[in-house]
């Protein structure tokens, strides 16, 4: 009976599973997306189990300069997703591993891209725009780890604090 139970594994809708042996991925490489009952051989086979849901991900404030040299302070989050369980897994093991790795993804992307325009434009409606590129750019580098970055939001965009009292002044 405990061998029968133990040879059986359960992949929900909400998980996306690959199997181990010895710690190398045997059987379906593309992973188990389709939620069911699946087999494998007890005390021999592991599994691992990956979200299939769509993550979120948030950026500490960041400094970035435009090209106008008026430093900003932007706040962004990200919401992301495993495409690939088996890239997932060669590159950074598990989900609490890919978020610094995601963030300095976001970061840099966000420093490019906003960096390459004037502040008035990121302060206008031309901000959707360079969200897009903002995704787009983190998106490419993302997919070597098995990634997709869904969507990025730009939450707040200010000016630092000491950059806010002297515009008050003024």
């Amino acid at each position: 009976l405990f061998i029968m139970i133990s040879s059986i594994f359960i992949v929900d809708e909400r998980q996306q599973a690959l199997k181990l042996r010895f710690g190398q991925v045997i059987g379906n490489v593309e992973g188990y997306r389709d939620p069911g009952l699946y087999f494998k051989l007890p005390l021999i086979d592991n599994i691992a189990y990956y979200e299939d849901r769509i993550l979120p991900i948030e950026t500490s404030s960041l400094e970035v300069t435009p090209l106008d040299d008026r430093r900003l302070v932007v706040d962004a989050f990200a919401r992301w997703r495993i495409i690939d369980p088996l890239s997932f897994r060669q590159s950074v093991q598990n989900e609490d591993a890919a978020l610094p790795r995601l963030e300095r993804i976001l970061n840099a992307s966000i420093r490019e891209v906003l960096g390459s325009v004037v502040s008035d434009a990121i302060l206008s409606d031309d901000r959707v725009e360079l969200m897009l590129r903002i995704r787009e750019s983190a998106r490419s580098a993302a997919t070597t780890l098995g990634v997709d970055m869904i969507d990025v939001r730009l939450r707040r965009v200010d000016l630092p604090q000491q950059n806010l009292q002297a515009t008050f002044q003024r």
